[in-house]
């Protein structure tokens, strides 16, 4: 059975040493920092499923910390903490890509089914992998380049988010609707599907003609890095 590690980035000592001997109980692994710089450092540096972050920081703010988590890996599951209970907050801290928002007080027992719920319909685990082999060549997601032979190519954000989601998920069928909204953050209702056929045609034509054949499109249905589970 798998064990989610979960981020707690947390400043006040007690309610740090709260969450995480509740998470640890709980059967969740934990990763913790305090302020801003320990949580960058971290956030390049280790893998988590699930990041718990609280808004008012020594050193920034939880949502530049969400920010940075967006850039380096755009589908794992951010919940923000915050005595902020306006409506204002919320609004802006959902729209900038948080998961949940919890106001203080919670409850642990709440905090824990909250966060059961969002690793439940977060994207399937993707597999922890640094570089992914091609036929010509490999995706390297730690330095975010692709090599094409003995070539380095430079690939555009979303290109670079593109590929990764899918080799990540490899025999998983990634809809259009599902790289909008969890890998670029953007809802399907207001952006044209076409916009992922796009970056698709341009992602494939930079990988090259014996390296594109890895990704498969299916009619109706979308993508799929190598063969259908």
């Amino acid at each position: 059975m798998q064990r989610y590690r979960i981020f707690v980035v947390e400043d006040d000592a007690a309610i740090r040493k709260g969450l995480c001997d509740a998470l640890r109980v709980s059967g969740y692994d934990v990763l913790v920092a305090k302020d801003v710089p320990e949580a960058q450092k971290l956030i390049h540096a280790e893998e988590f499923d699930l990041a718990l972050l609280d808004v008012v920081l020594p050193g920034g703010t939880g949502f530049e910390l969400l920010k940075e988590i967006r850039t380096e890996r755009s589908v794992t599951p951010v919940m923000m903490l915050t005595a902020r209970g306006s409506e204002d907050d919320k609004v802006y801290g959902l729209k900038s890509g948080a998961d949940d928002y919890v106001v203080k007080p919670f409850s642990i027992v709440e905090l824990l089914a909250r966060i059961e719920a969002v690793l439940r319909r977060s994207p399937e685990r993707p597999r922890a992998v640094e570089r992914v082999l091609l036929p010509n060549g490999y995706l390297d997601f730690k330095l975010r380049e692709l090599v094409v032979g003995e070539n380095r190519v430079v690939l555009t954000t979303r290109e670079f988010e593109l590929a990764r989601h899918l080799a990540m998920n490899a025999g998983r069928i990634i809809s259009r609707e599902e790289i909008l909204s969890r890998v670029w953050k953007m809802d399907p209702r207001m952006v044209e599907t076409r916009t992922t056929d796009v970056t698709m045609a341009r992602l494939r034509e930079k990988m090259g003609t014996e390296n594109a054949g890895m990704i498969k499109t299916l009619r109706g249905q979308g993508y799929v890095w190598g063969d259908v589970l």
